[in-house]
């Protein structure tokens, strides 16, 4: 997996028959499909692997209980198999949760019962447990902080949680033990064309500046947010199809939310669901949905979603969280389908997912989300293995595991989140003891991560170890600065890099991780 290696790959290979523009969910779901068939295929991201949308979102492999309110049965199914497909070969990073629905009006919890039975029964032999309804005191001893007054009780059901950083790098590893090749900073700079119709692309690697053309049967554009810059190289009087809509996180201390248990308010003022969800011992509150006119990558919170998620998540807290009390807050942009309605809210946009071709024949996949990664690869490769002339071959990803796959139960060491690389990893802090000494006490982070990320999991920076690698961005922006100088020192010793490049990557960073940062962010309202 050296980058060498993969680079060598593009220089080899005289024809590929799938290329991918874009590492997020659903660019890296499309490469695991395509190399499992045998098709030749690479992979090209501009950034990090899931830098953009797919590393922030609300944690959760979810059939979408709003869906079915909103009798969108088709989507839910899809996305309740997906959810037990996906915890089938990734249990390392999937993993059951128990949500809370707070009933504070009598009728509320007959309410929800019903609708969540309806939800069990669609998920069949995927599903992760049999939704009830809880009397008050038991909801306050699963939930010892929620807010007592007037509670009747809650009805309790069960979704899943993930990693979804940590679940692209293994989605990347996965595409290359499949045969296929995934690089990490390789920005696609041009279109090739034969008689209007798209033959190749010309990527430049980031870090050397050098340019490769690739031949390619097929590309298919999944950048999410940005796919219709990619749709204008291809026509410049091509029509936007995405409309991006902000989704906020905030991340708190534990002590807000001391459980296993998450919390999930149904209706706020805005119309949509809040989360309160337990993960690494912080709590992640959210989301917002705020449509955006442009994307970009590093999208910032505004000062009307932070506190709307703080009051929101405080009316159903006995202790309300305030600003000071934020670890981190973070701000994803969903691709979601242009609704041809200018006055309609993103809410209401479609969280299904779309494929197009374009004339030239390349294709574009837009929407969806975590859940249904696998089910957008199988289709978008379905129409790739039609368009390209490539021959036709069965699905098999349904039962293909994931790489770090172990039924191992690992779920209170630290270094869990690795599955079955823990052992490598642990062998190489035998290796050298000293990669055993922490960096963060408080995130539980040592040095063997570190090198273990620039080894095997294409890390190239600071940020792709702290942000992605780790969580520790999104976990404690502070802590993720203090410990930024160590990381940087031991990646400079990895790849070769002298001093002036370690003070580069540490300015670069404290400069990204201040955005995550609420003081640095927004500023509260002043009084008129």
């Amino acid at each position: 997996m050296k980058r060498e290696n993969l680079i060598a790959n593009i220089e080899s290979e005289t024809q590929w028959d799938v290329a991918i523009i874009g590492g997020g969910a659903s660019g890296l779901g499309a490469a695991i499909e395509a190399a499992s068939r045998g098709y030749k295929t690479i992979l090209l991201e501009q950034h990090d692997f899931t830098k953009g949308t797919s590393s922030r979102s609300t944690k959760l492999v979810h059939g979408g209980v709003r869906y079915l309110a909103q009798g969108n049965v088709a989507l839910v199914l899809e996305a309740l198999r997906e959810r037990g497909l996906l915890r089938k070969n990734a249990p390392h990073l999937v993993s059951d949760l128990s949500f809370l629905i707070p009933s504070y009006l009598w009728w509320t919890t007959s309410f929800f019962t019903i609708g969540l039975t309806i939800y069990d029964l669609l998920a069949g032999k995927l599903s992760f447990g049999w939704s009830k309804p809880l009397s008050r005191k038991s909801t306050i001893e699963k939930i010892p902080t929620i807010n007592t007054r007037k509670l009747r009780g809650s009805v309790l059901y069960h979704d899943g949680q993930f990693d979804d950083a940590r679940m692209g790098i293994n989605m990347a590893q996965t595409i290359i033990e499949q045969g296929g090749t995934a690089l990490n900073y390789m920005k696609v700079i041009e279109l090739s064309k034969e008689d209007g119709k798209i033959c190749g692309i010309v990527t430049r690697d980031l870090e050397t500046e050098l340019a490769y053309e690739i031949k390619t049967k097929t590309v298919i554009n999944a950048t999410g947010v940005f796919v219709d810059k990619i749709l204008q190289k291809d026509n410049p009087q091509a029509k936007d199809i995405v409309q991006a809509s902000q989704g906020v996180h905030v991340v708190v201390d534990k002590k807000f939310l001391p459980s296993n248990f998450a919390l999930m308010i149904p209706k706020t003022r805005d119309g949509r669901v809040l989360f309160a969800v337990p993960w690494y011992n912080k709590v992640v509150l959210g989301t917002t949905d705020i449509p955006k006119a442009s994307s970009v990558i590093e999208p910032m919170a505004t000062d009307e979603e932070v506190d709307f998620i703080l009051e929101t998540a405080g009316r159903y807290l006995e202790k309300k969280p305030t600003r000071s009390d934020v670890k981190s807050v973070f701000a994803g942009l969903r691709p979601l389908a242009a609704s041809d309605d200018e006055d309609g809210k993103t809410k209401e946009i479609s969280r299904g997912h779309k494929i197009y071709q374009s004339p030239s024949g390349m294709i574009t996949i837009i929407g969806g989300k975590w859940t249904t990664y696998r089910q957008m690869g199988e289709e978008v490769i379905d129409k790739a293995a039609l368009v390209g002339g490539l021959p036709l071959r069965k699905s098999v990803t349904k039962n293909l595991h994931i790489h770090g796959y172990t039924t191992t139960s690992i779920v209170q060491d630290p270094l869990g989140f690795y599955g079955s690389d823990v052992g490598r990893l642990t062998e190489l802090m035998r290796e050298d003891s000293d990669l055993k000494l922490l960096i963060s006490e408080s995130l539980k982070i040592n040095r063997a991560q570190v090198v273990w990320s620039f080894r095997y999991e294409f890390a190239r920076s600071v940020e792709d170890f702290l942000a992605r690698r780790t969580r520790a961005l999104f976990l404690d922006a502070a802590e993720s600065i203090r410990m930024a100088p160590t990381v940087a020192e031991i990646l400079a010793k990895e790849d070769g890099y002298g001093m002036e490049w370690e003070k580069d990557q540490v300015k670069k960073y404290t400069q990204l991780a201040k955005r995550y940062l609420l003081e640095d962010i927004v500023e509260p309202k002043q009084p008129a």
